[in-house]
């Protein structure tokens, strides 16, 4: 919500405008914030002595790749959802900056919220991922079927997921999904054909109906194929940094 502090016997508040109380200010004030909010900047308010007496305006900087890792998600069949903790307006007007759909968008968001939204997700048959770098995402994080941090967030959100993405770009999420879901069919793969190799090969020796070497030189195959189908991950091609 904020923070106070007593400094040189004034009470200091910065924080949320709902935690401040009225709107115990000047009216240039709120022209301002409201200009800010409209402008998609977060407002965050300050006080001294419950008499309000400033605002200051952060905005967010979208990443480069951000909207190409959206439109990335939504070709591998994911959906993906802006979860933030900024008021509704600002995230508003990234989240359409970004492709989101307004049913997509979900602000002013606390770090218990987070976590009950994607618990929410999951208790509906949905396996969930988070993306998250800050301290209030360790929760959610922790909670989603796969968490995934970035190397320039905090240790917290780090230690809570399941993989950190070491170049800090947005746009490694897809290429971490594309590559895993590449392995796991090329893991599928090669059980097959190990199992058809030897199962074909093996029975047919042992009842006298396959000459031994023969049926020896299927398991040496199988094995090359494994490995060579195996090798094939090294031509994975991720999106262009």
């Amino acid at each position: 919500a904020g923070i106070s502090a007593t400094v040189d016997g004034v009470e200091v508040r910065v924080g949320r405008d709902a935690w401040l109380g009225g709107p115990d200010s000047a009216d240039g004030l709120l022209s301002v914030a409201a200009e800010s909010a409209d402008a998609g900047e977060t407002v965050v308010w300050a006080s001294l002595d419950g008499r309000r007496s400033g605002i200051i305006a952060l905005s967010d900087t979208v990443r480069p790749d951000a909207r190409e890792a959206v439109a990335g998600l939504r070709a591998l069949d994911i959906r993906p959802r802006l979860v933030t903790g900024d008021a509704a307006r600002p995230a508003t007007a990234i989240g359409q900056a970004l492709g989101f759909s307004p049913d997509e968008i979900h602000a002013e968001v606390r770090p218990e919220g987070k976590l009950e939204l994607v618990s929410r997700f999951q208790d509906d048959g949905h396996r969930v991922a988070m993306v998250g770098d800050g301290l209030n995402d360790g929760a959610a994080l922790a909670r989603a079927d796969l968490g995934i941090a970035m190397s320039t967030g905090t240790d917290v959100a780090m230690e809570a997921s399941d993989m950190t993405l070491v170049d800090g770009r947005i746009g490694s999420v897809v290429d971490a999904i594309r590559l895993a879901r590449r392995t796991l069919g090329t893991i599928r793969g090669n059980l097959f054909w190990a199992f058809a190799y030897n199962v074909a090969a093996i029975p047919l020796a042992a009842l006298g109906l396959l000459n031994p070497m023969i049926a020896a030189a299927a398991m040496a195959c199988s094995s090359l194929f494994v490995v060579g189908n195996s090798l094939r991950l090294r031509r994975f091609t991720p999106s262009a940094r």
